[in-house]
């Protein structure tokens, strides 16, 4: 119904949009909250301290349980809506907490209905943002949606050819604001699952809400280790959203240290390494934490976690033009990843307003693409989504905080 809004670039309109409160329910619609929420997240209590909260509650320990279900596989928006809970213990959480840290401040959805982003602000009032990605069934893969999140606020690493990385770093997210974002995007997923159930498109056997998720959105998520490991745990839980260890990415620009202590916590996650360049020079021209963790230092990082790990690496690699993607640069690139158990993501660049660097044409990604098979290097030319919503990681917060001046 709302499609049309993603197309508009006037900016007096998208800032009417953005101060305006909205009642609708439906997903497409861009939608503003502007009450603050002030009690603490209950999303940020982990199973065993939610259990002891709920013992300090006067409560029998299996109401924890109950509860965590209700939070997390029913993934409900009050605590009135906990029917298996008493009255007066509802009013007890009403009280103490709230349950989403986020507000939506604005949702879009790009004009193929395939890539959905959200821009949440938070209680502090720091913008993040989260991306919901559809993929229909591609004839070795199942139909399956996305969840890309962000780990913090801004970002201190600086890419260049990163809207994230021009903004700054602000903070780090805590558990509950990274696991909150599955949740909204789980409801957003679901509700459109149940509407192809009436509509004849899937049977309830097939209803899934998200079932992949993608740590590739604002910030570096090793750089927030413990929040993000906590958060993992979360989403695993087979008591709440049970989304597999192999349906988890874990997207780093190559934190040399915490890879390493990655590779020791006998997770099943993919790990996917932001390399963008075959060597020192090029990549410490866009990725400024290439002259702490050099090329070698990664690749030898890289080689230990998978032999301790047993699992293959992903290597995204951001095509510029005229920057990193010649021919002779992919086969450096493919000397580079020889004999290492991996798999080259090919990304044409989303521009941004602050970058210097234009997109690869496709004829190009594909000629790079032929270079590293010479050396035997699996890669995938990556689908292109929500380019008409600002999808890149950061843009849609660097476009609302233009208009808005916040």
């Amino acid at each position: 119904m709302y499609e049309w809004i993603a197309k508009l670039n006037a900016v007096p309109f998208i800032k009417f949009f953005l101060m305006t409160t909205f009642s609708y329910s439906d997903p497409k619609s861009t939608e503003v909250s502007e009450n603050p929420i002030l009690l603490p997240s209950i999303l940020e209590l982990s199973r065993e301290k939610l259990a002891l909260a709920v013992i300090d509650m006067g409560e029998k320990t299996f109401r924890s349980t109950q509860l965590w279900r209700s939070l997390y596989r029913e993934r409900v928006l009050s605590f009135d809506d906990i029917s298996t809970l008493s009255k007066s213990f509802r009013q007890r959480l009403n009280e103490t907490y709230s349950i989403s840290p986020l507000s939506k401040s604005m949702f879009l959805t790009s004009s193929d209905s395939s890539t959905s982003k959200a821009l949440y602000r938070l209680n502090d009032g720091e913008l993040i943002e989260s991306v919901l990605m559809r993929y229909e069934t591609d004839g070795h893969r199942r139909n399956r949606k996305t969840a890309c999140i962000s780990t913090q606020a801004g970002c201190a690493l600086g890419c260049t050819f990163c809207a994230t990385g021009q903004q700054g770093f602000r903070r780090n997210l805590t558990v509950g604001e990274i696991v909150a974002q599955v949740i909204e995007l789980d409801r957003i997923a679901y509700k459109e699952d149940q509407v192809q159930v009436v509509e004849g498109k899937r049977t309830k056997g097939e209803l899934q809400g998200v079932t992949n998720v993608v740590f590739m959105g604002m910030g570096e998520p090793l750089a927030n280790y413990d929040n993000v490991m906590a958060s993992i745990k979360v989403l695993n839980d087979a008591q709440g959203l049970n989304i597999g260890a192999r349906h988890i990415t874990l997207s780093t620009v190559g934190l040399v240290p915490q890879i390493l202590k990655l590779a020791e916590e006998a997770l099943q996650i993919n790990l996917a390494i932001s390399l963008h360049a075959p060597d020192n020079v090029t990549r410490s021209q866009t990725m400024p934490v290439n002259r702490r963790y050099p090329v070698e230092e990664l690749i030898r990082a890289c080689h230990k976690y998978a032999d301790l790990t047993n699992r293959r690496i992903f290597f995204e690699y951001v095509l510029l033009k005229e920057q990193n993607d010649s021919i002779d640069q992919a086969r450096k690139l493919g000397r580079l990843l020889n004999g290492l158990h991996c798999h080259v993501n090919l990304i044409p660049v989303n521009p941004t307003k602050q970058g210097p660097f234009e997109r690869t044409d496709l004829q190009s990604a594909k000629e790079f693409q032929g270079g590293l098979k010479q050396y035997g290097i699996p890669s995938t030319i990556r689908m292109e989504k929500g380019i008409d919503i600002n999808a890149g990681c950061g843009q849609l917060r660097e476009r609302a905080v233009d208009i808005l001046g916040t």
